[in-house]
């Protein structure tokens, strides 16, 4: 999954082992703390959980039947079978590994490690030799366990484990990635209130345009984010149980007057609380998957943007950044504060962003009823959502640092009285003053415009005295709408 299970990677804060200086992948070794929600969720150990999970249930299943020759299991032998994977652990993942050495298949491996915790021996003397420790004096006793043995992962293949574990990965982490956007949206409303009264001047292209404020400009982001949460939460995550091409053929040839649709679509629907895709080759052909990283590339598309924006409000000084003792801006320039935690943020949501991209326009894509080509790239899945979760966390922590700069941004307005043209020429417009727009272009298109040049051009219209009093009242820093209410609005 591109993130290494705990046990093989030690390194907490600053403090770096040899194994994790050694790491290919950043997100195991410099930004191991920053992913660890992911770990157990995403990892190769996280994946074998889910297989063993998905296994134990189909099982479970297939014993509350009553189909002839399938064992019925009591409420203890369940309760050890789901034990397997609630308890599963770092020492069971690497048995399964180990087994998996042999049969060079990993499914398969999951299926025997089973057998082999319900006290089936296995039939393979390498096998037997791999260190366990699968003394299993916890089976219960007078069980229909060992009956069950050749129940386990039947009529299955491998993508009936796999794609469900890989809904129910998705699920998880879908929970955890929303909480870290949740948490930028709490921080930006929280600013956006907070700020909603300064007024700051716009740019459009880059140039002086009609003020706004602080807090508008901010509220801004979180209605976009919050539109493409609700996207995210909203899709559904599916999958299949339905043998090798999608048709129940080995369920059929074994019960056949058994109504095997409905049995797998109540077991995935009930148990793994995910949609039945009732339409499928041998594999669930992942479009939700493509559906739900095209949604999170979104979020990160709208967090570059952002990054991009206070990164320059930043250049600009409308913003200043709390110093953390001991940091560093320059290795040359005492006297830097870069803003590093939003470029951060910006370089690991490209990275993001291209894995998510190449995720979505690839999974969906399998020659005929089935490749292989869709199990080494669903692998990294981790760093994708890896990637994305580091930078709302730099994105994050860099909002933590700011502090407006009010003085900057009052000083901005009060050298860009030019911006008043727009309001001035729309009233003239209202008196059939003729060419106002024009008039307005003539007087302050690439020109420096005092208060004073105003105010001159106001007293000389024919328009009503109340209207100029309203013109002559306006400064940039009262030009502004309604973006103090447009806060609150949302």
């Amino acid at each position: 999954m591109g993130i290494m299970t705990q046990d093989l990677f030690i390194s907490q804060g600053n403090n770096f082992d040899i194994f994790s200086i050694n790491t290919l992948c950043p997100l195991d070794g410099r930004y191991s703390n920053s992913v660890q929600e992911l770990r157990d969720i995403l990892s190769e150990k996280g994946l074998l959980k889910y297989r063993v999970q998905v296994e134990i249930h189909w099982l479970i299943a297939l014993s509350q039947t009553n189909l002839h020759n399938i064992p019925h299991l009591t409420q203890e032998d369940k309760n050890y079978l789901i034990n397997l994977y609630t308890n599963f652990d770092e020492q069971d993942a690497l048995r399964i590994k180990g087994i998996e050495k042999i049969t060079n298949h990993d499914v398969k491996a999951v299926e025997y490690w089973i057998k082999e915790s319900i006290g089936l021996k296995l039939q393979d003397n390498i096998i037997d030799k791999l260190p366990t420790k699968m003394s299993r004096q916890d089976l219960p006793h007078n069980t229909n366990l060992k009956k069950c043995a050749e129940f386990i992962h039947f009529a299955c293949t491998s993508e009936d484990i796999n794609n469900i574990s890989h809904a129910l990965m998705l699920k998880d982490a879908r929970i955890v990635l929303i909480d870290k956007i949740n948490l930028i949206i709490e921080k930006l409303t929280e600013l956006s209130k907070q700020y909603a009264d300064i007024p700051m001047l716009s740019r459009t292209h880059g140039q002086t345009a009609s003020p706004t404020t602080v807090g508008k400009e901010i509220i801004n982001v979180v209605y976009r984010l919050n539109y493409a949460l609700e996207t995210i939460n909203n899709i559904k995550l599916k999958g299949k149980m339905n043998g090798a091409v999608g048709n129940y053929n080995a369920h059929i040839s074994a019960y056949p007057n058994f109504d095997w649709f409905n049995f797998s679509k109540n077991l995935i629907e009930n148990t793994f609380n995910i949609t039945h895709n009732s339409h499928t080759t041998q594999i669930e052909p992942h479009d939700y998957m493509a559906e739900l990283f095209n949604a999170i590339s979104r979020i990160n598309v709208i967090l570059i943007d952002f990054n991009r924006d206070i990164w320059g409000y930043i250049s600009l000084g409308y913003f200043k950044q709390k110093i953390k003792m001991g940091e560093i801006g320059s290795s040359t320039m005492p006297h830097k504060v870069n803003p590093i935690d939003f470029e951060n943020s910006e370089g690991n949501l490209g990275i993001a962003n291209a894995l998510l991209s190449h995720l979505a326009e690839k999974l969906p894509i399998s020659r005929w009823q089935r490749d292989l080509t869709d199990s080494t790239v669903l692998r990294n899945m981790g760093l994708a959502l890896g990637y994305s979760i580091l930078s709302y966390a730099s994105c994050l922590r860099g909002l933590n640092k700011l502090e407006i700069n009010e003085a900057a941004i009052l000083k901005d307005l009060d050298n860009s009285w030019e911006v008043l043209a727009e309001p001035i020429q729309t009233v003239m417009r209202i008196y059939n003053i003729p060419n106002p727009y024009e008039k307005l272009k003539e007087l302050t298109r690439g020109k420096g415009i005092t208060p004073q040049n105003l105010r001159d051009f106001i007293h000389d219209l024919e328009i009503p005295l109340e209207e100029k009093n309203r013109l002559l009242a306006l400064t940039p820093s009262n030009y502004i709408g309604i973006a103090k209410e447009l806060v609150w609005k949302l």
